[in-house]
Formats: C-alpha cells, sequence, structure tokens
C-alpha cells in the first residue's frame, strides 16, 4: 500500500516524537546487509502526538543525523517514512468483486462509512487481502490518515533536501520487518512498545486487520519509577534497565500502566476473535526501546495465556540464525524495527 510512490533505491527514516532512525541496506547475495544506520535524540515540542510542530528545526535534525550516521555516508537523497500509527486508520472492509480501477473509484465511496473524517481531508490507500467466505466479495483493507498530518512531513523532508519517495504507516513497516515473507500460518498481535507510544498489531494470514494504540510508552514507565522512588529520570532509567520487573518498586511503579498495556492487548485479541472467523491468535511477538525490560515478555504471557517473545527484525534480513550485525546488538535493534522495515522497502523496489 502507497501513499507515494516511485522506484528509486532508498534509505529508510523513521521519525517518533522524541527521536528519528535512519537505515540503509544493500543486496548480499539473497539477503542483505545493513550498511548505514543511527539513531538521533528530537528535543521536546518539535513532535507533538505524531504531527510536526516545527519543520525548519527538524529539517536540521535530520540534516544532522545524516552526517553523524555510522557506517557507509548515505548518498541517495531518496527516502521511505513512517508516519504515526496514533493518526491513521487502518480497517479491513467488504466489497463485491469488481476490476481494480472500478475498486479505485468504488473504495473510497464505501471507505467514508468507515472513516471518522471527511474523505477528501485524508490521503486513503486500499489494498485487496483475500476473497471473503463469499466468494462474490473481497476483503479489502483501507488506510486512511489526516492530510494536515501527512503534509508537513513531506514538506520538512524536502527541506532537509531529501526526495520522500513513499510514506506508509509504521505498522505496515513493522509487519515486513519481523512477519517471514509477510506470511504467517497463524495469527498474530504484535506490541510495539515505544519511547513515546505503544501500538498494537494484529496481523492474520498475509496480512494487517487492525491496528490500535495507547500512550502507555517506555518514558512514560521511567517517568513513573523515578517518582515512585524519588530518583532522577537518569537514574530510574539504569534501574529500570539492570532489575526490569524483578524488583519490588519497579513492579510497583509500573504496574497501572503495564495494566492499562495489558488490557489494551485483551480489547485487540477479543476484537478479532468476535469479528472474523479465523483461528485464535496464537502468538504475541513484541519490540520497540521498551520490550528490554526484563521479565516483560513473561510478565504479558501470564497475564494474556498466550506465547510472547521478542520479534526478529532481521528475520527478513539475513540468514538463519543470524539476529544481530556488527555495532547493533539484538536488544538494541528491537528499537530500529520500524526504520528496517522501511529500509527493506528501499531496497526492494
Amino acid at each position: 500500500m502507497d501513499f507515494l510512490s516511485l522506484k528509486p533505491e532508498a534509505f529508510g527514516l523513521d521519525v517518533s516524537d522524541s527521536s528519528l532512525r535512519i537505515a540503509k541496506l544493500k543486496k548480499r547475495g539473497r539477503f542483505f546487509r545493513l550498511v548505514s544506520w543511527g539513531e538521533t535524540r528530537i528535543k521536546p515540542g518539535l513532535v507533538e502526538g505524531g504531527e510536526i510542530k516545527d519543520e525548519t528545526a527538524l529539517a536540521k535534525i535530520i540534516k544532522q543525523a545524516l552526517v553523524k550516521i555510522k557506517g557507509e555516508r548515505i548518498k541517495t537523497k531518496h527516502l521511505i517514512a513512517s508516519l504515526p500509527e496514533k493518526k491513521a486508520f487502518l480497517q479491513v472492509i467488504q466489497m463485491p468483486k469488481m476490476e481494480q480501477e472500478e475498486l479505485k473509484t468504488a473504495v473510497p465511496f464505501e471507505a467514508e462509512n468507515y472513516v471518522p473524517l471527511p474523505i477528501e481531508k485524508v490521503y486513503l490507500d486500499f489494498q485487496v487481502i483475500s476473497s471473503s467466505d463469499q466468494s462474490d466479495r473481497f476483503n479489502i483493507l483501507i488506510a486512511a490518515i489526516p492530510k494536515k498530518t501527512v503534509d508537513p512531513y513531506v514538506s520538512c523532508f524536502r527541506k532537509a533536501g531529501l526526495i520522500p519517495i513513499a510514506l506508509e504507516i509504521e505498522s505496515q513497516s513493522i509487519v515486513r520487518a519481523v512477519v517471514k515473507n509477510k506470511i504467517s500460518p497463524f495469527p498474530l498481535l504484535i506490541i510495539d512498545f515505544g519511547r513515546s507510544t505503544t501500538s498494537f498489531i494484529v496481523f492474520s494470514s498475509h496480512s494487517l486487520c487492525f491496528t490500535s494504540s495507547v500512550s502507555v510508552s517506555s518514558q512514560k514507565l521511567t517517568e513513573s519509577i523515578s517518582k515512585t522512588l524519588k530518583v532522577s529520570l537518569n537514574e530510574a532509567e539504569k534501574i529500570k534497565l539492570k532489575y526490569g520487573l524483578r524488583h519490588k518498586n519497579v513492579l510497583k511503579a509500573a504496574d497501572p500502566l503495564l495494566t492499562v498495556l495489558v488490557k489494551k492487548a485483551k480489547k485487540c485479541i477479543n476484537y478479532y476473535h468476535t469479528h472474523t472467523h479465523n483461528s485464535e491468535i496464537k502468538k504475541v511477538l513484541l519490540c520497540g526501546q521498551g520490550a528490554n525490560l526484563k521479565d516483560l515478555p513473561d510478565f504479558i504471557s501470564s497475564e494474556l495465556k498466550i506465547p510472547v517473545q521478542f520479534v526478529n527484525p532481521w528475520i527478513n534480513i539475513l540468514p538463519e540464525p543470524l539476529k544481530e550485525v556488527p555495532g547493533l546488538a539484538f536488544k538494541e535493534s528491537l528499537a530500529y524495527t520500524t526504520v528496517l522495515g522501511l529500509a527493506l522497502r528501499g531496497i526492494k523496489r
């Protein structure tokens, strides 16, 4: 699914409220190798809730980040960038079977019944997933995001001297990175526990089904630990990483936030089971910067009664069983999941 699309080789750029990550891949036989990567913090207030508040300042940070990149210097100006999950709307709908050209006209009319904004105020895209149980109908994934959110991203990238050739919602990038060949033999729930938000992605067969998000984040967890233990944010972060949920005071501070996270996960699972006739979700995959919290997979698994494991963001990049590259350890790469998915699209074009 494309919001903007051409065909030159490109690098990936993932922008969040608090940081940006860059990654570029090169072909290596049947697989790929990571040749350029890096992370740069973003000053508070430049991006809020996924919306860019200061294009000029962010463009300057992007230019600086490209200069400080690890590995090879990025020579191309073409990029594929993420759009904020919390601002997007994705849903599977059913429509009568028709030719692709007819769908291009018909889908926007049907989407008006689902998208919570006027169609003329969003960028809308769609993808035919499969035939439904009724053989005369298609299952179609529609994706919409407000133009007022997207346009500043395009403008900002151009101010940085870059050429955006594709923009896609974060969940699309994550799925490309962590689902082997974008096909799963059973439904999955992917939890992206990020620095500023947590996203929930339900994937079945070979397609996204729906996504959701909550404001629970790794940063909020650090702030809660800081308040509970009466220590600085830096010290709270160190305690969080060293002890995780094994520390009784960390668990006490994390409990309200993790309760919200688990409730949302249960809601997504129940929604999927209620609205589909497919098999049950059998595995939860965990990614994002906050995923490295010790004992988090076991905690979520005990609450959901479903196996929980870390994603492998390299599963479509490196030959198995490799799960990391020199200079970027596996745990650190969990925060690079989105941008690695973007980079994959950039090299596979």
